[in-house]
């Protein structure tokens, strides 16, 4: 794309409202005007059996009070700051604490341990890393000040707990000095502006070390923007969130869709369906958002100890195909209709079912796409030419900068016109949307048919004897046969013929039965829990 056609790309952008010359800290200081005593974020504590909440006052004043403490560790604008930890209230401010003090925020999941840490720091230059002292038994802020004499990193900051020598105490620096009383002239001029580059969130790396993709305010506000508007979502929004906020659905969807909006968001810091439920019911949660599997597994919790979810609205789920059995197994149990979202973290939402479907499409679609979003499908070999099933490429307001220190890579993927391979196989749903059917790399034919590796996973998935599964082609060509890994549940040895007799219950062509099973004690996966398809086809081919 010529230099002119990009500028008149984006003035359309902001055209329409897309992009806009506001920031989310913004959004953040206008909600703090308007609606200082609203509840802005609800955080529940597993271990502690609490829940730490915060107004939108409250985190409108934390934010100053974090970013004077960022300063004083002498971060400058444009400097990195990781902050790894769960879903804990420090996430919010800390969000928007970088935004105010002019530096990007690189947010990092706790599982990110050794050697894919070191290269996310490493990459970054981070000068401080937010941290906790330990994460499932591995000692993660020890880890970290290790890792400091061969990197940038001048400060190490630990949440709750012992912090190692020379470490800082979150506590004493963040949280305990007033930083907003005498740092905020120091502040002027920082806040970084709706263009500039303020999060990279890193890739699941299923090949490698991740990628590190840079998103600015302007390219998630236009994601976060169209997901909103199709679900209409308004001031009364109650999120409960499942998903990391180190991702991008917990981090946009969730906090900056539902401070843009002024509603309320809510999370717990570890899996706990029940507990999530509680949430629900505390807060009069109306939306619901998390992957199938979780959904699933709070639908089970529900009917186990019924709790008051009357409030839901709606139930939105994503990274994986949406089966019948979920739709109406959220229908009976939530009373809420449920939506199909696809996306990537180059782009945020790009997909989803819409209101005006009825109400088993999400089982059907992963939906059209959002209004600053486009979408196309090419065959796989010859993207010149269109196809009804084929590689799925998008472009759009939502789109990335790039990935971090690796712009080759990214512009690598994108065509002269601006679209963006997404390294998918997807099918037209008849509705102008799409079905993903699974990775391009992964793909496999029956007589000239693309077999949808991902929905048979998600069917074979739903077997009682099946714990985990993947379906891979040894040798990652079109006529492999169709192997089947699967973690079996405790005490269960299941049969090639058993999962035969499973996909053919749920209508499934028997061209795409797996031809090979094996069972293991756990499949290979990357920190997101993407399966290392590489790995498997390495060891068993």
């Amino acid at each position: 794309m010529t230099r002119a056609g990009a500028a008149d790309r984006m003035a359309e952008y902001r055209r329409r409202g897309w992009w806009r010359d506001q920031t989310f800290l913004d959004d953040l200081r206008q909600q703090a005007r308007e609606r200082p005593h609203k509840l802005a974020i609800a955080a529940r504590r597993l271990d502690e059996a609490r829940t730490d909440t915060l107004d939108y006052a409250e985190l409108s004043r934390l934010t100053d009070r974090f970013a004077g403490a960022l300063l004083d560790l002498g971060v400058r604008r444009g400097d990195v700051v990781a902050v790894q930890l769960p879903n804990r209230w420090e996430m919010v401010p800390l969000m928007f604490a970088c935004m105010a003090a002019g530096a990007v925020i690189c947010p990092i999941a706790p599982v990110c341990q050794e050697e894919e840490l070191r290269h996310r720091l490493a990459l970054t230059e981070a000068k401080v890393c937010i941290t906790l002292p330990e994460w499932d038994g591995y000692p993660l802020a020890a880890a970290v000040c290790e890792l400091q004499s061969e990197l940038p990193l001048e400060h190490v900051v630990v949440v709750g707990g012992h912090a190692p020598d020379k470490a800082v105490d979150f506590a004493d620096h963040f949280v305990s000095t007033h930083w907003e009383k005498h740092a905020m002239g120091d502040l002027e001029g920082r806040q970084l502006r709706p263009d500039e580059p303020f999060v990279v969130l890193f890739t699941s790396g299923t090949t490698g070390f991740s990628k590190g993709v840079v998103h600015s305010q302007n390219t998630v506000h236009s994601g976060v923007r169209g997901y909103v508007d199709t679900f209409l979502l308004r001031d009364d929004l109650v999120v409960a969130v499942t998903t990391p906020l180190v991702h991008y659905s917990g981090f946009g969807q969730g906090v900056l869709a539902g401070v843009m909006l002024g509603g309320t968001v809510a999370f717990q810091d570890g899996p706990d369906h029940s507990g999530l439920l509680d949430l629900v019911e505390r807060y009069d949660a109306t939306l619901l958002y998390g992957p199938p599997p979780t959904l699933s597994g709070i639908a089970s919790a529900q009917r186990a100890d019924p709790h008051d979810v009357s409030s839901l609205r709606h139930t939105v789920t994503g990274a994986a195909p949406v089966l019948q059995e979920l739709v109406d197994e959220l229908r009976d149990t939530f009373g809420a209709r449920t939506y199909s979202v696809w996306g990537m973290s180059e782009f945020g939402p790009v997909t989803i079912s819409r209101l005006d479907y009825n109400q088993d499409w999400a089982a059907h679609s992963h939906g059209r796409p959002i209004d600053s979003m486009e979408i196309r499908i090419d065959m796989c070999h010859d993207p010149d030419v269109r196809a009804t099933v084929g590689r799925l490429r998008v472009r759009g307001a939502s789109q990335a900068l790039g990935y971090y220190k690796q712009q080759e890579a990214f512009d690598s993927e994108l065509t002269g016109e601006g679209w963006f391979d997404t390294g998918d196989v997807a099918r037209d749903d008849g509705r102008g949307g799409i079905r993903i059917l699974g990775r391009a790399k992964d793909t496999i034919l029956r007589d000239g048919i693309v077999v949808p590796m991902a929905e048979l996973e998600a069917i074979i998935s739903r077997h009682p004897q099946v714990a985990d599964i993947a379906l891979v082609g040894p040798s990652g060509q079109v006529d492999d046969p169709i192997l089947a890994f699967v973690v079996p549940r405790r005490g269960a040895e299941p049969t090639l013929k058993d999962l035969h007799a499973h996909l053919r219950e749920h209508g499934q062509d028997p061209r795409f039965y797996p031809e090979r099973l094996e069972l293991l004690p756990e499949l290979p996966k990357t920190l997101t829990g993407k399966v290392r398809k590489m790995e498997l086809r390495q060891k068993y081919a």
